[in-house]
C-alpha cells in the first residue's frame, strides 16, 4: 500500500484565551486547522508550488516564504470580490496548484463553544433535554451578539459568569418582543435555555484544548483506509521539546507525527496559505451577517451586493475552490467541526452558490436580489444542519464499510 505525506498548519489560533483576546478588533471566534497531502510516489504538487514560488518571489518575507500572512482581512471583505486584480491572480495560481488526487482535510472549531462545553461538561442528552442543542444555541447567541458583558465576564470573573448569562438571555427575550414573527424560534429556544441555567452552579475553565482537529483527520485517515503516513505539524517558536500540538496528534493515535519548519518543508506553506484563505473567507462571511448591535439583531442580515460584483477570474476563484473542497477526495471527515459549526455550514453554502453560476452575466442579472436568494438557499443549509443534530443515529455502521446497516443507540 502507498505511504502518503501530510501536512498541518493553522490559522486565527489564540496561544491564550483571554479578555484581551477576545475583544480585539481582528479577533475570530473560529480556529482553523488545514492538513494537505498526498502519495509520496507523487511530488508533482511540490514542484508545481516551487514554480509558484519563484515567480511570485518578490512577496516572500524576511525568511523567504509565501505566508498567507501577506493578505490582510480587509483584502476579503467581501469575500474574492473585494481581491485586486494582482492577488486575485495569485490565488488563481495557488489553487491551480491542486489536483484530483491531493488529499485536504480542514476542521473549524469555535473558541467560545469550547467554553460552552466546559459549564455543560457533566451534562448528557435524555429523554426531555437534547443537551448538545442547548449547547449549540448558547454558543450561537454568544457567537452572533457578542455580549461584551459576558465576554469579559468569563475572564475577569467567571464566578459571575452564569448570572449574566441568565440576564443575557432575559434581555434577548424582552428585545425579541420588537420582532416576536422574525425571532419567535430564538426565543422558545433562549427561554428553554434558562430553565437549565438555574441547574449549573460550576464555571468553566479557560485553557485551549488542540485534540478535536486531530481526532477528525484521524477518522478521515480510516474513512479513506490510508494506513502509512507521516504527519509534518508546523513547529511554532523556538522551543526545543514538544508542542501541546504535537502531544495532541500522538495521544489521539497519530503516532507518525513530527515537527518541522516551515521554511524546510514546502508543503508546510502550501498548508498555511490554504489555511489562510479559507479562514479569511470565513471571517468575511462571519463579519458581514454578524449582529454588530442588540438594536440591529431583531433585524435580517443578509449579504450586501459587494460579495456579488465579482468579475470572470473572481468568480473562477469560487468554481475553484469548490472543486477543491467540495468535489475532489470526497469523504464525510474531510471538514470537521464542534457542535456550533454555522460558520463552515455557511461557508459550504457560499461555495455551492456561487459554483451554479454559468458567469457574471447570470449573476449581474439580478444583483439586487442575490443577497436574498443566498440568504435563502445558507439557511435551509442551517436548518438542516440543525435537523442532522437532532437526529442521534450514530454515522458508524455496524460492520466496517458497511453503508446499509447502522446501530441504534
Amino acid at each position: 500500500m502507498s505511504n502518503y505525506e501530510f501536512y498541518y498548519d493553522e490559522t486565527e489560533h489564540s496561544r491564550k484565551i483571554n479578555y484581551k483576546t477576545v475583544s480585539a478588533a481582528n479577533y475570530y471566534d473560529n480556529f482553523v486547522t488545514m492538513i494537505v497531502g498526498w502519495s509520496s510516489e507523487k511530488n508533482e504538487l511540490l514542484q508545481r508550488h516551487a514554480s509558484f514560488e519563484e515567480k511570485y518571489a518578490d512577496r516572500k518575507d524576511r525568511n523567504g516564504e509565501i505566508k498567507s500572512t501577506m493578505f490582510q482581512q480587509k483584502q476579503f471583505r467581501h469575500g474574492f470580490a473585494s481581491l485586486n486584480k494582482q492577488n486575485a491572480q495569485f490565488v488563481s495560481d495557488f489553487l491551480s496548484l491542486f489536483a484530483e488526487d491531493i488529499h485536504i482535510y480542514f476542521s473549524v472549531a469555535s473558541k467560545i463553544e469550547y467554553l460552552v462545553l466546559q459549564l455543560f461538561h457533566g451534562y448528557r442528552n435524555h429523554f426531555l433535554v437534547d443537551t448538545d442543542l442547548m449547547k449549540y444555541s448558547i454558543t450561537k447567541a454568544l457567537v452572533m451578539y457578542r455580549p461584551k458583558e459576558i465576554i469579559k465576564c468569563l475572564y475577569e470573573s467567571p464566578e459571575d459568569f452564569l448570572e449574566h448569562l441568565k440576564k443575557f438571555f432575559r434581555d434577548r427575550i424582552n428585545c425579541n418582543e420588537n420582532n416576536p414573527q422574525l425571532k419567535q424560534a430564538e426565543t422558545r429556544a433562549f427561554q428553554e435555555i434558562l430553565l437549565v441555567l438555574e441547574d449549573i452552579s460550576e464555571s468553566p475553565e479557560l485553557d485551549w484544548d488542540y485534540h478535536m482537529s486531530f481526532d477528525g483527520f484521524k477518522k478521515y485517515l480510516g474513512e479513506k483506509r490510508i494506513q502509512y503516513y507521516t504527519l509534518v505539524i508546523d513547529k511554532e517558536g523556538k522551543e526545543e521539546e514538544e508542542s501541546k500540538t504535537l502531544k495532541a496528534a500522538r495521544e489521539v493515535g497519530l503516532d507518525n507525527s513530527v515537527e518541522a519548519d516551515s521554511t524546510k518543508y514546502s508543503g508546510l506553506r502550501i498548508a498555511d496559505m490554504m489555511a489562510g484563505i479559507i479562514s479569511k473567507l470565513l471571517k468575511g462571511l462571519c463579519d458581514s451577517l454578524r449582529y454588530q448591535s442588540l438594536d440591529e439583531s431583531t433585524n435580517k442580515k443578509i449579504l450586501d451586493t459587494g460579495w456579488f460584483s465579482l468579475n470572470e477570474v473572481q468568480l473562477e476563484l469560487y468554481k475553484k475552490l469548490y472543486r477543491i473542497i467540495c468535489e475532489w477526495q470526497p469523504a464525510w471527515y474531510k471538514s470537521y467541526s464542534g457542535i456550533y459549526s454555522d460558520d463552515l455550514v455557511v461557508f459550504n453554502s457560499l461555495l455551492n452558490f456561487m459554483n451554479h453560476f454559468e458567469s457574471v452575466e447570470h449573476i449581474r442579472a439580478d444583483i439586487d436580489m442575490q443577497g436574498e436568494y443566498f440568504n435563502a438557499f445558507a439557511c435551509e443549509q442551517l436548518a438542516r444542519y440543525f435537523e442532522q443534530r437532532s437526529f442521534k443515529l450514530p454515522i458508524d455502521s455496524v460492520l466496517p464499510f458497511d453503508e446499509d446497516s447502522y446501530l441504534n443507540q
